[in-house]
């Protein structure tokens, strides 16, 4: 288990000669994030902008200079869970406080503010396409653990890279891929599918500060049309029409079939469309003590108000101040949409004894850990 009381934090900054300083007792504002559809970590930091041996912090953090936060619990080593570039700068005078406020993004916060072109040849691979993204823009791939499916052509024209990136990962996932996420792990980026993480931590009700739980229509397809290619006279041929939940209206999306795809293969494609965008959209937020260590794309355990099961964490805010986090979580369970019919299939539900490659559960505050022991998942 995790006594928040133990957690301690610490703030490094390296300037632009190389030289590492530890600033953790200037800071008395941190926090770092990690949000949906985006791909780079946000750290936002306030410090004493106080007079140095070496002049004031102003003066040496500078745009361009590199950030890193460490935690640690107990007795444990500390272990980077963030670090960034500052991006914007700021030196603020007001009434007797003199303070420098910073926020600072990872490497792959040029990817989500570069347009750029990419064709891509049928038949390539989908961690062949990441690659040659990032190779192309100087940035290192660590931890690939994403899917490989065979793609159809695909230009990209002036479009953000950390769009392209996010486009061929969807894509791979309307070909039966499993869903992931893009981030930075120290220098490296790493595509990892959600709920890989080895830890899986725990929040009941006696450690939830606050939850919400919504449902909505307001992103939801009911029905794809599948189409080919156009005709000598522009018209568009419809291969197929897929129907989902049409009781809530119709909401269209076209899928428009690959030149090296076939028609089957198209109406799999369009399905799994409604399987993914289909549904009613869940959202459940809870506030919690702050677990360092979790990010986005994690799986989490949830047990307050009436909820209880398996969740990936779709984004995360960390406040190290008041040493409190926000979630925002999506349920694990997989749903396949028919004409207003749902059936969903949960890869992990309570009572299941289950595998998470050797790591430990964790409460999320003092307390008891739960009973959920890492062997086979029993079938």
């Amino acid at each position: 288990m995790i006594d928040i009381y133990t957690v301690k934090y610490k703030v490094f900054f390296v300037d632009n000669k190389n030289v590492k300083y530890n600033i953790t007792n200037f800071v008395h504002d941190l926090g770092w994030e990690e949000n949906d559809r985006e791909i780079s970590t946000r750290i936002s930091f306030t410090a004493r902008n106080d007079e140095t041996a070496r002049g004031y912090l102003s003066t040496l953090i500078q745009p361009g200079c590199l950030v890193c936060v460490s935690a640690k619990d107990g007795n444990g080593k500390y272990k980077e869970v963030a670090r960034g570039n500052v991006v914007d700068w700021g030196d603020t005078r007001k009434n007797s406080a003199h303070d420098l406020k910073c926020v600072c993004y990872d490497s792959l916060y040029n990817l989500q503010k570069s347009q750029d072109n990419f064709y891509f040849r049928s038949g390539t691979g989908t961690k062949s396409r990441i690659k040659q993204v990032l190779k192309k823009w100087k940035v290192s791939l660590g931890t690939y653990q994403g899917p490989d499916k065979k793609h159809g052509k695909e230009k990209y024209q002036n479009r953000y890279l950390s769009d392209i990136l996010l486009s061929i990962l969807d894509d791979a996932v309307k070909k039966g891929g499993k869903k992931c996420v893009v981030r930075m792990e120290k220098n490296k980026v790493s595509v990892v599918p959600l709920g890989s993480n080895k830890d899986i931590y725990v929040f009941k009700s006696s450690c939830t500060n606050e939850s919400t739980n919504k449902m909505s229509t307001d992103k939801l397809i009911t029905r794809v049309k599948v189409i080919g290619t156009s005709g000598d006279e522009g018209k568009d041929s419809v291969l197929a029409t897929v129907n989902g939940l049409t009781k809530y209206g119709i909401r269209q999306r076209i899928y428009t079939r690959g030149s090296d795809e076939t028609t089957s293969q198209a109406k799999k494609a369009a399905q799994e469309i409604l399987n993914e965008n289909g549904t009613l959209e869940k959202k459940l937020t809870v506030q919690t003590p702050d677990v360092p260590y979790v990010r986005k794309g994690d799986m989490v355990f949830v047990k307050t108000g009436g909820i209880i099961g398996f969740y990936y964490v779709t984004s995360v805010q960390h406040n190290a101040q008041n040493l409190s986090m926000t979630m925002d979580l999506e349920p694990t369970e997989e749903v396949a949409v028919s004409k207003n019919k749902t059936k969903t299939s949960v890869s992990y539900k309570v009572g299941d004894v289950v595998t998470f490659q050797g790591g430990k559960q964790y409460v999320s505050a003092v307390g008891k850990k739960i009973l959920l022991q890492r062997q086979e998942k029993q079938k």
